[in-house]
Parts: C-alpha cells; sequence; structure tokens
C-alpha cells in the first residue's frame, strides 16, 4: 500500500466532531476531504478543479441540510406556520455553490483552503454549470423571490419542474442563432437531493366514469389512464444573515414501468422502452416549440404534471398535521406564477371534490382562498389557451370541472349583467370557434382570490383593458406589486468593487438585510472623490467585460467608450431592431464624414430568440451581419464596435451587467409588464434610455427624471394611433434618416453574399410595424445622442450614475415579498436558529 505524502499525511486523520456541519476552516478542509474522498473517490493530490467544486458542493450541501433541519423543527416548534407555496414552471437559479459560502460566511475560508493546495477559489467555482431552468425575467424573478423569502425568515416552498435540458446552449454560426443542448446535468448535481419517498403519481388520458353512491351523492371516477411519477429534487436555498433555508422542489418525470421483458425478449426493442421515453420527455426539455400540436401537447402535459406533483406534495403535508380541509387556506397559500400553473384551479377542485369527498361549494370556497394568481404579461399570445380537444384527450377530468366552474361563473356574470352576452363571451373560460380554447388567464382570474400585476402600468392595463371586466365584477382581488431583484446576487455577488465602495461610505448594514439603507448615498453627490472612484469601478467592470468578449468573440471593445448594453430574451416588442437600427444610423453618420466627432460606443446585444420564433432568429442575424460590417471597417475604427454575445444567461449577466453604461429599456409602452434588467442595471450604476413602460416608469421616479434618458410615444399615444390607424409610412417619409437606413437594407449591404437576406425585415417595417419602430425611430436616435453627449462628462454621469443606484433601494424583492407576506399572504417571519438544533 503506498504510504501518503508528508504534505497530505495529516489529511488522514479521522473528522473532527462537527466536521460534517463545523464553520471553522479547520471543519470545512476536513470536510472538503472527506467528501473528495468518499463522494469523489478521490485523493487530494490528485484532485483536478472539477474534483474540488464536487467535494466542495457536498461540504456546503451538509451545511445547508443542517439548517434545513433546523428550519423544519422550528416550524414544527412553532405549531401555526402559514406557509408559501410558489408555483412557477421557470427558476432561473443560476450557480448557487459561490452564493451559498458567502451566505454562509464560509467564503474567504474557502479561499484560503484552496490557495493553500495551489487553486483558486474562482477557478473551483466555475466548474459548476449555469442551468438554464427559465427564458428570462420570469424564471430569474422566481429564484430572487426565493432568496428573499428565505433571507426575510418566511416559510416557503418553491415548486417547478427539473428539467433534463434547460433552455437552449445558443451558438452563433454564420451570424445565426443555432440552439444546442444544454446538458446542465452531464457531470451530475451535488447541489441537489433526490426525494424518492415523496415521489407521486400522476393521471394522464383515460376516461370519466359517474355514478350515484349510496347517499344519493353524485360521483366520479377517473379511470383507465396512464401514468406517470414525478420523483422529486430538492435543492436548498439559503437566506442571507440568518439561518433559514427554503426548498426549492423541482419534479422530474419517470416512467412507473421503464421496461417490458416480453416485448424485448420478441424483439421489439424500441416498444420495451416506449413507455419509459414517452414518459420522461415531459421532463426533458424547457418549452419545447409549441409550433405543432404535438409540442403544444407536451407543454400542456409538463404544466399539469408539475402542478398535479405539487398539489399531492401539499396535500401530504396538510394531512400529516391531521388538519381539517377548510384550515387548508390558514396553513398555506399557493401563488401562481403568471398563467402557466393555472391549471392548479382545476386541479386542487379535483383532489378535494373527487379524493376527499367535499362537496362543490366547500371545495370551492377552499379553493379560492387558497390560490392567488400573478400576471406578467400583455400580451394576448401569452395567455395560455389550450384546445378543448386536447384536454379531451389528456384531462378530461379536469374539462369537466373547467366546464361546471364556468356555469357557475357564468351564471354570476348573468345576474350583474343581465342579456350582456358580449361580456359573457368575454369573461367565459371557454373561447368558442371552429377549435374551441380554454383561456387559462380567465380561469386564474376566477379561481384565485388575488389577481396581482408586476408594475404600476402593467397592474393598471390589467384592469383597464386586458382583464377589465373581471375588474369590474372583482375589483377588491386587483392589486399590484411591483417586481424586484436580490442585492445579493446583483450586487453583493456580480459587482464586489462597487460594494466594497458603497461600503466605505454608508457602512455595511446595507449588506445585511436593510437594503433601504443603500438611499443614503444621495448624501453623496457631491463627493468627488466618491464620484471619481465610482467612475474607475465602472471602468475595472468594464475592462473584465472586455476581456470576456475578446476572448469569446475576437472582438476587442475600448473600455473608455460609453458601453450601451441590451440584454434581454429577443422579441419584436423589446425592440431589438429599433437599436440596432439606431447603431445603422449612427455607422452612415461617420461614412458621409469620416472627421466626425462622436463620443466612442461599445454597443453590447445578447439573448436567446424561441427556436421556432423566425422574425426574432432574424433580428440577431442583422445584429450579427451589421456588426461584421462595422467592426471590419477601419473609417469607423475607435468609433464604434458591436458586439452580440452568445448564450445568454445568469453567469454572464453577471458580466455584462456591471460593466454596462446605459442601460437599453426601449419596449414599445404598453408591452413590458414590468422587467427586472432594467432595476439589476439601475442597481448597479448604470443609466437607463427608455420609454415609459413597466417599472421604467417607476426607476424614474425614484433616481431622478434628469437621470433617466425618456423618449417614445406613451400608451396613451400608441392607442390613439392604433384607433386611427397606424401607417409605418408616414413616419419613414417624414423621416429622411430612417428611409436611408432602410434603404441600406434594402440594398444588401450587411449581407453582400445574400442581398436579399432581410428584405422580410424591411417589409415588416414599410407594411406592419407593429411595435411602432418607425414611429419612435427620430426620437430614439437623438436621445441616445444626448446621452453621449452627457458620458463625456464623468463626474457629472458618475453623479446621475450614483444616483440611480440610490434610488435601485425601492426594487429590493425584499421588499417586493415583504408586500406580498404583508397583502396577499398573510404569513409572518419565522426566525431559525441552528445552534438550538440537536443532532443526533
Amino acid at each position: 500500500m503506498n504510504r501518503p505524502s508528508p504534505a497530505s499525511e495529516n489529511l488522514s486523520l479521522p473528522p473532527a466532531p462537527g466536521a460534517r456541519t463545523g464553520m471553522s476552516t479547520e471543519a470545512l478542509r476536513r470536510a472538503v476531504v472527506e467528501h473528495l474522498r468518499y463522494s469523489c473517490t478521490k485523493e487530494i493530490e490528485d484532485a483536478t478543479p472539477f474534483d474540488l467544486y464536487r467535494a466542495l458542493s457536498h461540504a456546503v450541501r451538509d451545511r445547508l441540510i443542517h439548517r434545513w433541519l433546523a428550519t423544519r423543527q422550528a416550524y414544527l416548534a412553532d405549531g401555526n406556520v402559514k406557509m408559501v407555496c410558489y408555483l412557477s414552471s421557470e427558476f432561473l437559479i443560476g450557480r448557487s455553490l459561490g452564493l451559498s459560502l458567502a451566505n454562509l460566511g464560509l467564503e474567504d475560508k474557502a479561499a484560503r483552503i484552496f490557495r493553500d493546495r495551489g487553486f483558486e477559489l474562482s477557478s473551483v467555482l466555475e466548474c459548476e454549470h449555469d442551468p438554464g431552468l427559465g427564458n428570462g425575467g420570469l424564471g430569474r424573478l422566481a429564484a430572487c423571490f426565493m432568496d428573499s423569502l428565505a433571507t426575510l425568515d418566511l416559510p416557503a416552498m418553491g415548486y417547478g419542474i427539473r428539467y433534463d435540458y434547460g433552455i437552449f446552449k445558443q451558438q452563433i454560426k454564420d451570424g445565426q442563432q443555432v440552439e444546442q443542448r444544454d446538458d446542465w446535468l452531464q457531470d451530475g448535481s451535488a447541489r441537489e437531493m433526490p426525494r424518492y419517498e415523496l415521489s407521486q403519481l400522476v393521471n394522464f388520458g383515460g376516461r370519466v366514469e359517474s355514478h350515484t353512491d349510496p347517499d344519493g351523492r353524485f360521483k366520479t371516477q377517473w379511470v383507465d389512464t396512464q401514468q406517470v411519477l414525478g420523483l422529486p429534487y430538492d435543492f436548498y436555498v439559503l437566506g442571507h444573515h440568518t439561518d433559514t433555508v427554503g426548498t426549492l422542489r423541482l419534479w422530474s418525470a419517470r416512467a412507473t414501468r421503464d421496461f417490458n421483458l416480453a416485448l424485448f425478449n420478441e424483439g421489439d426493442f424500441r416498444r420495451a422502452v416506449e413507455q419509459k421515453i414517452d414518459s420522461e420527455s415531459i421532463s426533458k426539455v424547457l418549452y419545447p416549440n409549441d409550433s405543432t400540436d404535438a409540442g403544444k401537447r407536451l407543454r400542456l402535459q409538463q404544466q399539469y404534471f408539475f402542478v398535479a406533483c405539487s398539489i399531492a406534495d401539499i396535500m401530504r403535508r396538510h394531512k400529516i398535521g391531521r388538519k381539517a380541509f377548510s384550515d387548508l387556506p390558514r396553513g398555506v397559500v399557493i401563488q401562481l406564477n403568471d398563467t402557466h400553473p393555472s391549471i392548479a384551479v382545476a386541479e386542487l377542485m379535483r383532489v378535494l371534490v373527487d379524493l376527499e369527498n367535499l362537496d362543490w361549494e366547500v371545495a370551492w370556497e377552499i379553493t379560492q382562498k387558497t390560490l392567488a394568481y400573478t400576471n406578467h404579461t400583455l400580451l394576448p399570445e401569452a395567455l395560455e389557451k389550450w384546445p378543448v380537444r386536447m384536454f379531451e384527450q389528456l384531462l378530461p377530468r379536469h374539462l369537466q370541472i373547467i366546464y361546471e366552474i364556468n356555469r357557475r361563473f357564468l351564471k354570476t356574470v348573468h345576474v350583474h349583467w343581465p342579456g350582456d352576452t358580449e361580456r359573457l363571451q368575454r369573461m367565459s373560460l371557454i373561447e368558442e370557434g371552429p377549435d374551441r380554447q380554454i383561456r387559462m388567464a380567465n380561469l386564474a382570474t376566477v379561481g384565485c382570490f388575488s389577481v396581482n400585476g408586476v408594475a404600476k402600468l402593467h397592474t393598471e392595463l390589467l384592469q383597464k383593458e386586458l382583464l377589465r371586466d373581471f375588474y369590474e365584477l372583482w375589483p377588491e382581488r386587483f392589486n399590484n406589486k411591483t417586481n424586484g431583484v436580490t442585492p445579493r446576487r446583483w450586487l453583493l455577488r456580480a459587482n464586489q468593487r462597487l460594494s466594497e465602495l458603497i461600503t466605505t461610505r454608508i457602512g455595511s448594514e446595507w449588506t445585511m438585510r436593510n437594503f433601504d439603507q443603500i438611499r443614503q448615498l444621495k448624501d453623496f453627490v457631491h463627493d468627488e472623490r466618491l464620484l471619481d472612484d465610482l467612475w474607475r469601478v465602472k471602468r475595472d467592470n468594464k475592462i473584465i467585460m472586455s476581456r470576456l468578449i475578446k476572448e469569446r468573440l475576437a472582438i476587442e471593445l475600448d473600455p473608455e467608450s460609453m458601453f450601451v448594453v441590451q440584454v434581454k430574451r429577443i422579441h419584436e416588442y423589446k425592440r431589438q431592431l429599433l437599436a440596432i437600427l439606431q447603431v445603422i444610423s449612427l455607422y452612415l453618420d461617420i461614412k458621409r464624414d469620416p472627421s466626425l466627432q462622436v463620443v466612442p460606443r461599445s454597443y453590447i446585444f445578447s439573448g436567446k430568440a424561441a427556436p421556432g420564433y423566425q422574425i426574432a432568429k432574424q433580428h440577431i442575424h442583422l445584429i450579427n451581419d451589421v456588426a461584421d460590417i462595422i467592426n471590419e471597417d477601419p473609417a469607423v475604427a475607435g468609433k464604434i464596435r458591436v458586439a452580440f454575445v452568445p448564450n445568454y444567461g445568469v453567469s454572464l449577466a453577471e458580466v455584462l451587467i456591471p460593466a454596462a453604461d446605459l442601460s437599453v429599456q426601449i419596449s414599445q409602452a404598453g408591452k413590458e409588464a414590468s422587467g427586472t434588467g432594467n432595476m439589476k442595471f439601475a442597481m448597479n450604476g448604470a443609466l437607463t434610455i427608455g420609454t415609459l413602460d413597466g417599472a421604467n416608469i417607476e426607476i424614474r421616479e425614484e433616481v431622478g427624471e434628469d437621470n433617466f434618458f425618456l423618449f417614445g410615444l406613451t400608451v396613451a399615444e400608441v392607442n390613439a394611433l392604433l384607433r386611427t390607424g397606424y401607417d409605418p409610412e408616414t413616419y419613414i417619409d417624414r423621416s429622411p434618416r430612417l428611409r436611408e437606413v432602410i434603404a441600406i437594407l434594402e440594398s444588401g449591404f450587411f449581407s453582400p453574399s445574400e442581398p436579399g437576406r432581410f428584405a422580410a425585415i424591411v417589409q415588416n417595417l414599410r407594411q406592419h410595424d407593429p411595435f411602432m419602430v418607425c414611429a419612435d425611430f427620430d426620437a430614439y436616435v437623438a436621445t441616445e445622442a444626448a446621452a453621449a453627449q452627457a458620458f463625456t462628462d464623468r463626474r457629472g454621469w458618475a453623479r446621475k450614475a450614483l444616483l440611480n443606484i440610490a434610488g435601485s433601494a425601492r426594487f429590493s424583492s425584499d421588499e417586493t415579498v415583504q408586500q406580498y407576506a404583508k397583502e396577499i399572504w398573510k404569513v409572518r417571519p419565522v426566525p431559525v436558529d441552528v445552534r438550538k438544533f440537536s443532532e443526533p
């Protein structure tokens, strides 16, 4: 047997007491070595950064589980805990190991341990995959909320889907988006804990039988179904400066019967594993392309699968306490994060009526008191509708329940507005037509006690337009809860230089659980040394971002230039097209007059287009083609650079956002529900150029009108144009600049190998322009130029940046969650002290 080397001999000692959960440097070191050996089968001298990452992940998970058990014990000891159950089809959690180390207070200790072995902690943390379990703001908001719930000691469970493959990995080939699988589980995941004993069975298909029981009660049975097993995986979410650990429970689909030996022995190998393939496809990928019936069917299966598993789990926990079902609303509140989980209304009714034998009226009262709904969109196409025929095939019992809910609801509507058949048609849960549809947003609104928007304007538009009929019926149900983001990840973690600078002026209390303290920065607007330091911090962040872009794209950006950043999901209403048209316009200005003095700009784009969204993918192609031409043109060298950074996700955002000077938030007014990227940018000292849309309005109020570059049509002006008939050609004709930009697009200048490549974009601009790019073009160009001019005043710009940081206090997810807790959920904090937790 080989004797351990002297350097590692002391590592052979048995673990000291408390090594599994201890918080000292020595306890953590021993835990890492133990997991390295017994979880990773490696000796310390043979370990790679990835081995160390796995071992450290296990060691950290031990400490999180220790606190999770203490949290559970605290809730049991309290005896009167009300739990928030947050249902979301997306949780864009990002890398978690570094954040968990910071929240445990172990980051410096871990760094010392690895440095002693010749490793940097940063290289170890870089081994963690960035799970793409969301597509943008919706999933990121859910992750921020889980962070804030734990930080505020609020009892909570998050429920979602453990997708085998997250949102696709984006590559750019020949300027075009190419989707690759995002195999975030390829190396396993030490962050999660499978809970086999809590698996749930989910039914699909089959038929419904009805009968009358001996007591004369009408009963139904859902029979001859196909069953899928839901296996839960728990992720542990530790709060900041607290011992509370929340649970994010994600469901993975498994077959109830993996393998048919008889078919295999007959040589029918494909059918032998058919059930396994069909069942496990449910949690295979986030947002399968739903342009086909098969894709739609899979999306509906996904939504019902995780809702059914989650409600079964909620009911299981409720029964443990042997509480009456009428007590369910006092013990739990189920928050639906957007329309995806709205089938929960019908599922909870099915469980209460069919399985628990409650009368309809009693079950409906419980359901309406338990469920709450957050709407996240104003786009009609995003308010999910499912074909009735699909429900008949997949969820026949739920269709019956929805029909009965609708029958009773329309009776209520008729009583309020007798003879108003048009209103009845608008409010019905069923949209009539050749292919009848179930309106899921209407179902959620009818079945929930609270309906909230996510920004003041968004909520107003819900009440006045999208859900106006429902608001007129139940005004008390509607309320606003403006979104927020966690400062732990988006400032403390992503921008440590800025965090340290802030602390030099206002102390460290803001880093605890009191982000509102950051408002004190307003007192330092005349501190010239602080303003100069703030400029230097931004420049340092820009250097880091420039290195990343050079490494990935071979494009060099000048850190002294103004970094104009638009990073978000690629969608027509978000108007990346408007942004690149402005870049083209500036490029043409310089080409006309090479001696023109302009403020140097670096334009950075990033974001993913849905695989089936061809127009959005064309916009990505256009941005990349424009970048290729501009970056190779010596006439504009040192004046303009353009970069599209592929595969936008949480980890990339943590580099791009702290480096931005100008945050581009230019959605058409009335289309963006809120936005959270705008908040992250302001929190990191970027100024916003934007429309009066979503949370932009409230950001402008908080940071000051002079510190926000406003342009564009208002909602009222957009609606007036739509009423009178919007004609984009009118705006093209009156704008020589816009005509020039469209002409060069038509000429094929940016796509010489395929001159007609962007003909569809030009045609859409001329004939349709659904999001009024042409109407807002001149105003955007002028406002962007004004922002560039303001950038030349370094201290003036830094002062505006400082006021943006101070103004971001209102947009912490802690404040948003506190509003939910007080005004919707009616939950209270339950403090946890791990020192009181007795280990076996």
